[in-house]
């Protein structure tokens, strides 16, 4: 074996680890590789650039058919989503890893990847030169195990939920007597016959309107979607969604989260009607009531006429029989009433009043007239004692009362005038106007 070398200028022939590398030009991807019979012998080692050792690698994995459809199972880690939509992660298992890309609109993935999901990836290996990194370009994808389908119905199904999509409290009632229903489905289909059916057996006269759409295919959810949005434009008492039993992937545009936010913003209640009784889909569960089949969705929809005559009738026999057993009621106690003596004698009743009356006045006289004599004597009893006190009675004993003027002020001690003060003095039958010349204090035992 000879040096490992490499010669960049213009058709040199090197020797790499045995291997000549034959230059052409300065592009590095003209670069041409070969066994020579004999080595080239140069002075001292050619440094190869990582550029070029790079994209030699790419170009050999690139080459490899083997290596550009290969199918690898492991499991995510490290998923992240970037801004530009496209997907990166690792893919690993017990022993080894590798690095994965999904260029955003390359792969179409009904499920979401999430870190720990085990999953088949078909690609192809390549290089990211400025890294150096050896990849995984993603072109498809399942789940390993269990269904892609199935995994994207539980996915979808627990985000709604903890939304709030399927809380009941937003669920809305359906009428009883609805008069003009929307049918959302096929209109070739077996679903549209079993629920015409249904609703001209059991209520011939209603007003049905058909919105046509497509219940499979890519296009199916969205006109699903639309079909709702504009029934509820209009003046529609209730609207059914169904079709007809079918696979998973034939059933998938009722699982499709645009048909499910069109049912929760519907203001018209709605029902859903989808597939057989064993079938579940995302608008189920959104749905206002579930019907597990079309033709039940019809029957919970439309009451059957004929019961409902049946039943009015019944409840108008009822009433019938309440209303004479309480007009018998009233009848026979009218009749009470009228046989009693106050219909029968009314003078003799008034009369009996009257007395009565009359011993009531009687009554109420004699007591008022004993209330008066006996607060006659408080009255007498109490002007005695006010006599007694009053100061009128003491001047008319003798005494008199001293008024100190101006301001009027009896007279009480002798502390209480000065000489020259004047007074007027109180007698029984008038009074005197004095002025004081001379006190004197005198001690009284």
């Amino acid at each position: 074996m000879g040096k490992k070398r490499i010669d960049t200028r213009k058709n040199k022939q090197v020797d790499l680890a045995g291997f000549t590398i034959e230059k052409e030009g300065n592009d590095p991807s003209d670069v041409g590789f070969d066994r020579p019979d004999e080595v080239a012998k140069e002075k001292g080692p050619e440094i190869l650039e990582v550029k070029d050792l790079t994209r030699y690698i790419r170009e050999k994995l690139e080459s490899d058919k083997a290596l550009n459809n290969v199918w690898v199972r492991g499991e995510v880690s490290n998923h992240k989503l970037h801004s530009s939509g496209h997907m990166y992660f690792t893919l690993k298992d017990d022993v080894s890893q590798i690095r994965c890309i999904i260029f955003k609109g390359n792969v179409k993935i009904k499920f979401k990847l999430t870190d720990g999901l085990k999953i088949i990836a078909r690609g192809n290996i390549s290089v990211y030169e400025r890294r150096g990194d050896y990849q995984l370009y993603i072109s498809e994808v399942q789940p390993d195990g269990i269904g892609a389908l199935h995994i994207a119905f539980e996915q979808l199904k627990n985000r709604l939920k903890e939304e709030g999509l399927f809380d009941e409290s937003h669920k809305k009632p359906i009428p009883l007597l609805p008069q003009k229903i929307g049918v959302i489905t096929s209109p070739t289909g077996a679903a549209i016959r079993d629920i015409l059916n249904v609703i001209l057996r059991r209520f011939p006269n209603l007003h049905i309107v058909i919105a046509p759409v497509l219940v499979q295919g890519e296009r199916a959810a969205a006109e699903i979607s639309g079909a709702i949005e504009l029934m509820n434009t209009m003046d529609f008492d209730l609207i059914i969604v169904s079709r007809g039993g079918g696979s998973l992937e034939e059933l998938w545009a009722f699982n499709e989260e645009i048909v499910a936010r069109a049912i929760y913003a519907s203001k018209v209640p709605i029902i859903s009607g989808v597939g057989h009784e064993t079938d579940f889909t995302i608008a189920d569960f959104v749905a206002d009531r579930r019907a597990p089949t079309p033709s039940a969705a019809a029957e919970i929809a439309v009451q059957d006429k004929r019961e409902l005559i049946r039943y009015l009738n019944s409840v108008e026999s009822r009433q019938y029989q309440e209303m004479r057993g309480v007009l018998k009621s009233y009848r026979k106690h009218l009749e009470g009433v009228c046989s009693s003596i106050v219909f029968r004698q009314p003078k003799n009743r008034i009369d009996q009043y009257r007395q009565y009356i009359d011993e009531i006045t009687k009554k109420l006289q004699q007591n008022t007239s004993h209330l008066i004599t006996s607060n006659r004597k408080d009255l007498d009893t109490f002007s005695g004692k006010l006599d007694v006190l009053s100061p009128l009675s003491i001047l008319s004993r003798g005494y008199s009362i001293s008024l100190k003027l101006p301001d009027q002020k009896v007279v009480k001690n002798i502390e209480d005038i000065a000489i020259s003060d004047r007074l007027k003095v109180l007698f029984s039958d008038g009074e005197a106007d004095c002025t004081v010349v001379k006190t004197r204090k005198v001690e009284r035992g």
